[in-house]
């Protein structure tokens, strides 16, 4: 170069050029920018030569550096295990010969004890530099790195005179070996758990400066980081994989019990029946067989939601699709609710006029469809109406279930069609149910190749619309079926309206809540002449309170309420000398019940008795301490009610005593009753 600029005059030039330089006593890898330019004489010829020089080693080595840290956390970004974390982070570092000689990606097992070679660069795995797997609790002379020192201190430690240890080792690019090497801690985002080591060859070719420290520990961390986040994805699929199969044996179990209730709800079902069809029964017992055949199909009802919903999770629903005249078949289910809604002082209007063709669908699938649309929105309506409608537009058939009922609050709109999901503090006109009748609705229609969707404004009411496709090029070819005749038995349907029927008040209102300016509805009152010792009964299930009230009138004067809002307008306008409330009620459940008569002084030491169906000593615990004087768990005896109820009065008449100084209220005769009125279960509500 220094010729050529004489010979022609032309000036030349090299950025970044490697010069091994021998200037600190070894063969140093330094970078240099420099030029030749002419130096002419006053003739014009070239004189002589200006050499210009500047150094450039920090940062050819800080820029190489740096893209390899950037290729180290790129890289490790997405890494799925610990494993391809450390694989990845190891090609990384193969590919900078310069400043990594050699490497090894130490991780740490479970149990702290051992650590695992998880990569090597430049090493092959199992000799003596690069054991598979290094003890932490052998003496450390046995190891050749000092893994479990890095570990306890979290420092990292410089590892000298390697070759006269382990022989030569790799060095890199450079023809010399590397003869030394930095172990670095791997810690976690905390920087409480190790996660490992990683052990760098220093290059022989660069002292260990604090920028090489630095650029090993930046490599350290980055390592780290890739590790922690892979572990954590780990985590998170072994969480997600335990749930999945918590899920599926929830969905094996829920089928399997639901399998076995069939056969007892059958045999108590069938016997009933002929009970009921038998001309020489009493009334007494067609009452009692009525009311237990009537829960029994409840929870029939019950078991067969359980059921359909296990076999569509397990993908076992053998769907029959068929040509339907479905405006025909809607308008007929909706009817079969017409009875119940205009009873409830409702309006029912159906709107299903022919449609173009027929439509494929499943008719016991649609049929469950419709009747849960229905009884939910039956279940959430006070006044106004309910409407059906049924529409086609070009390909795609509508049906809309609308109300104008209490409406769902914006934030619980998202979880609406998820399983055992309800929306709390919702006014209904039962607290009862299993939170499946809407998601049940949502995997039919899914079955169809359709979509489920609502619209909702508090206290406005709600729309649900179940759009369908409409012929049958969606459909699995093997499941389509010619046509059928077959009209709907409403058999299907009578578990839903028998259900809703017990939700509507039978008897007129009794009176204004001045405190929430409604009615208060179905209040019934059994009373016998006598008896001064009033019982108050608060429970949502139409057929407990008439059980309760049955069991109680033999001996007391017994008034029932559907809910707390009632209980509590009825308990404060004339207190009576026991409560009987259960604990799962709409709008205001026995809780809040209690809490708000407590703090009433005319109701302060009212005698209360929980009735709940969640057993265990927490909820009982849970009930005594909110200010309960007794709780009781369904099912429960008529003996044990009673037993309950007389302990409870004279609970009350203690107290009274107390205020008054001396004379009690007048107690209730005595009187014997038949033990047959006492060994009944109440079961059918529990």
């Amino acid at each position: 170069m220094f010729a050529q600029v004489l010979a022609t005059g032309q000036a030349t030039w090299e950025d970044d050029q490697l010069l091994v330089l021998d200037r600190y006593g070894y063969l140093e890898e330094a970078y240099f920018t420099y030029s030749y330019s002419p130096i002419r004489l006053d003739s014009g010829e070239v004189g002589g030569v200006f050499a210009a020089v500047n150094e450039t080693t920090e940062r050819v080595l800080a820029e190489r550096r740096r893209e390899t840290l950037r290729r180290l956390a790129a890289q490790g970004s997405n890494a799925k295990s610990v494993v391809e974390a450390c694989s990845r982070a190891a090609d990384v570092l193969a590919d900078n010969d310069a400043d990594v000689p050699f490497a090894l990606l130490y991780s740490l097992e479970k149990e702290g004890h051992h650590v695992e070679l998880a990569g090597a660069v430049r090493l092959d795995p199992g000799t003596l530099a690069a054991p598979r797997r290094i003890s932490l609790d052998e003496p450390p002379d046995s190891a050749p790195w000092p893994i479990a020192a890095v570990l306890s201190s979290g420092t990292a430690m410089v590892v000298e005179n390697l070759a006269e240890r382990l022989g030569p080792l790799p060095g890199g690019r450079w023809l010399q070996p590397a003869t030394r090497a930095i172990a670095v801690p791997l810690t976690g985002a905390a920087e409480t758990q190790p996660l490992g080591v990683l052990v760098l060859g220093v290059s022989a070719a660069r002292a260990l400066d604090a920028d090489y420290r630095a650029f090993a520990e930046f490599a350290a961390s980055h390592l780290s980081t890739a590790m922690a986040n892979a572990q954590a994805h780990a985590q998170a699929q072994e969480r997600a994989e335990a749930l999945a199969e918590l899920d599926r044996t929830k969905t094996a179990f829920f089928s399997n019990v639901s399998h076995e209730f069939r056969t007892p709800l059958t045999l108590m079902l069938a016997p009933l029946q002929d009970l009921l069809d038998a001309p020489d029964v009493s009334p007494a017992a067609r009452d009692h067989a009525t009311v237990a055949r009537r829960n029994a199909l409840r929870l029939l009802k019950l078991v067969n939601s359980l059921l359909d919903f296990s076999r569509l999770e397990a993908g076992r629903v053998e769907a029959q699709y068929e040509p339907v005249d479905l405006a025909a078949l809607t308008a007929d289910l909706a009817s079969t609710f017409r009875s119940s809604i205009e009873r409830a002082g409702l309006h029912l209007v159906v709107d299903c006029p022919a449609l173009p063709a027929p439509v494929y669908v499943d008719r016991d699938m649609w049929e469950k469809i419709v009747l849960n649309l229905l009884s939910n929105a039956f279940k959430f309506t006070f006044e106004g109406q309910i409407g059906v409608a049924l529409r086609q537009q070009g390909s795609q058939v509508t049906l809309s279930v609308s109300d104008t009922g209490t409406g769902i609050p914006p934030e619980a709109l998202p979880q609406v069609f998820e399983r055992f999901r309800r929306v709390q503090n919702a006014r209904a006109r039962t607290h009862e149910g299993t939170g499946i009748g809407l998601a049940l609705v949502h995997e039919l229609v899914k079955l169809h190749g359709g979509q489920v969707a609502l619209t909702s404004e508090v206290g406005r009411g709600t729309t649900f619309e179940v759009t369908l496709p409409a012929g049958s090029g969606h459909l699995p070819v093997g499941r389509i079926v010619a046509g059928t005749t077959t009209a709907t038995t409403g058999e299907g349907a009578a578990p839903f309206v028998e259900e809703a029927l017990r939700w509507i008040p039978t008897v007129p209102p009794l009176e204004i809540s001045a405190e929430r300016g409604e009615l208060l509805r179905h209040v019934t009152t059994v009373r016998r002449q006598g008896s001064p010792a009033r019982i108050l009964v608060a429970d949502d299930n139409a057929d407990m309170r008439e059980y309760v009230a049955r069991l109680l009138g033999a001996r007391w004067s017994v008034e029932t309420v559907p809910d707390g809002h009632a209980a509590l307008a009825r308990a404060t306008a004339d207190p009576p000398d026991v409560l009987l409330s259960d604990v799962m009620m709409p709008g205001l459940d026995g809780f809040a019940l209690l809490q708000a008569l407590r703090a009433d002084p005319r109701t302060r030491e009212l005698p209360i008795i929980l009735l709940s169906a969640r057993a265990g000593e927490e909820s009982r615990v849970e009930g005594l301490r909110s200010g309960a004087d007794d709780y009781l768990v369904k099912p429960f005896s008529a003996r044990e009610l009673v037993a309950r109820v007389e302990s409870s009065l004279s609970i009350g008449n203690k107290r009274f005593e107390h205020r008054s100084g001396g004379g009690s209220r007048k107690s209730p005769p005595q009187e014997e009753c038949d033990d047959g009125d006492l060994v009944a279960e109440a079961s059918g509500a529990a």
